[in-house]
């Protein structure tokens, strides 16, 4: 529920009134006494989906953005009347529960701050979440999406675009790109910084770490979260509902990627960066995307209806143009889905190949201890180079075509010549 603040300049009092009787809406009148252009102030409730249709009315019956107008909750209204109205525009769907428009551009202007605090916030989410990358600490990660501010400008391109509002569009628009190039160069001087002091272990392999490899191999599943991320955004901001926890599931489509990107820059290996920032673009892409069509789905359009046409053909350019693009990214990803599909079957197969051999009469007294799959470095579609097969046995040396039947039957399950290293234990009963 809202309760509108409506003041009246001079020689509209009339026109105000009319409009509220015709919608049989209950309002208060009093006099401003300021000595300024305004003769009155009338106050009135209305349901939350009511807001915006009688605030057209207002606008086309000649009342403009002079009349100074202010939207507040009301948390109760207690009347027959305001029932009544109630039940006229409540369906109980997305549609009917959704805010103003003018309230849905006045919170999109909020959620985005100040260009400086902006930037400062950006950088330290990212190195912030590069450290707990670097820690493989899942909750330092998790902290640094609560202070990223994403969720303003990620929301504010498509808000911008479905009312109208090139400026809010063009200006969410640079704050995304800025935010990106930011969190990427500050994780890269953050990691580079503790990768010269020595603060983590020198020789540190990046891949080894599961908060980092898992974001420079991303996969075709790290699209539905951008896009449950920008659909639950939309929803939150246009139904009035907190967008706090909303605004964490976009940061986590973002920062950690863009700080392993970094991560990989300042460790020297650029070609592990490119998974993670094509991973950061598909992100942002989809977000904008899924929230630019949730927007147009549940009704919001253009103030002026002159503009209707024009603004239904820039979205519809504009959803073609990001869904082309989130189409060809998520080939990519699908390829290093398939990579790692790949890979794991491999590992499989390879462990299923040592076990096969060592149970054949010939190898019987061996037994198998493990089997270790090591990866190229030719992220993000990274492949075997080196299977380590552990066995265990007699002391002494073991059985010489063990190590050639391994090799052959494991490489039957590669398109690439792997090499395969035995490594024996002596097995000492006693």
């Amino acid at each position: 529920m809202r309760l509108v603040q409506l003041t009246v300049p001079t020689g509209e009092r009339q026109t105000i009134l009319e409009t509220l009787d015709e919608r049989e809406i209950d309002y208060v009148v009093t006099d401003e006494n300021s000595g300024r252009e305004y003769t009155a102030v009338v106050y009135f409730p209305l349901p939350t989906p009511a807001v915006e249709p009688v605030l057209d009315d207002l606008q086309e019956a000649g009342i403009d953005e002079d009349a100074y107008t202010v939207v507040v909750d009301a948390e109760t209204v207690i009347s027959r009347r305001f029932e009544a109205l109630r039940d006229e525009y409540e369906q109980g769907d997305v549609e009917s529960d959704r805010i103003s428009r003018q309230e849905l551009l006045a919170e999109a202007d909020s959620l985005t701050p100040t260009f400086g605090v902006y930037a400062t916030m950006t950088i330290v989410s990212a190195v912030v979440a590069t450290a707990g990358l670097l820690l493989d600490s899942s909750a330092v990660v998790v902290g640094s999406m609560v202070i990223a501010p994403l969720i303003g400008p990620a929301l504010g391109a498509s808000v911008g675009s479905v009312i109208d509002d090139e400026e809010l569009f063009t200006e969410s628009v640079l704050y995304q790109l800025v935010g990106i190039v930011l969190a990427i160069a500050a994780a890269a001087v953050f990691a580079w910084l503790v990768r010269t002091t020595n603060v983590v272990p020198p020789g540190l392999d990046i891949g080894s770490v599961d908060e980092i490899s898992e974001r420079l191999t991303p996969d075709l599943l790290s699209l539905a979260v951008a896009l449950g991320a920008g659909v639950a955004g939309i929803v939150s901001i246009a139904t009035g509902i907190s967008v706090a926890l909303v605004g964490v599931m976009i940061a986590a489509a973002l920062i950690p990627p863009a700080a392993a990107a970094g991560v990989a820059i300042a460790w020297g290996q650029p070609s592990a960066a490119i998974g993670s920032t094509a991973l950061v673009f598909v992100n942002v892409l989809s977000v904008n995307l899924a929230g630019l069509l949730t927007l147009w789905y549940v009704g919001y359009r253009p103030e002026s209806l002159f503009s209707l046409t024009e603004t239904e053909e820039r979205v519809r350019k504009r959803v073609v143009a990001l869904g082309v693009i989130v189409l060809v990214f998520a080939v990519f990803l699908g390829g290093i889905t398939y990579s790692s599909y790949t890979l794991a079957t491999f590992e499989e197969n390879a462990q299923t190949e040592a076990e096969l051999v060592l149970e054949e009469p010939a190898f019987e007294e061996y037994q198998l201890l493990d089997v270790s799959v090591i990866t190229d470095d030719e992220y993000p579609f990274v492949g075997p180079e080196r299977v380590i097969v552990r066995i265990g046995g007699p002391p002494g040396e073991p059985e010489p075509g063990i190590a050639d039947t391994l090799a052959e039957r494991i490489n039957r399950h590669s398109s690439t010549q792997v090499d395969v290293e035995i490594r024996y234990i002596g097995l000492v009963e006693r």
